[in-house]
């Protein structure tokens, strides 16, 4: 498997076949608090901040980084 941050995001193919579970874990050894759905289809994580003005600088950022690689994610913002 390749260095996750060294990659690109590259957009799927309709073709696209999905990781299998045992492939995912290896690439999720490679990333700190990133957890697995139960259904095995989507990754998550929880970043919690300091404060409002922080927890919208990283959505900027977020957005920013998404868009240039074309991948948007699935996002939500909440208070506490």
């Amino acid at each position: 498997m390749s260095d996750l941050n060294a990659m690109l995001c590259t957009p799927c193919q309709s073709k696209t076949v999905p990781l299998s579970t045992e492939a995912t874990q290896v690439y999720l050894q490679q990333i700190q608090q990133w957890e697995l759905n139960d259904a095995n289809t989507e990754i998550n994580r929880t970043f919690r901040f300091k404060d409002h003005y922080q927890t919208i600088a990283f959505v900027n950022a977020m957005a920013w980084i998404s868009h240039r690689e074309d991948h948007h994610p699935i996002s939500e913002v909440g208070y506490n």
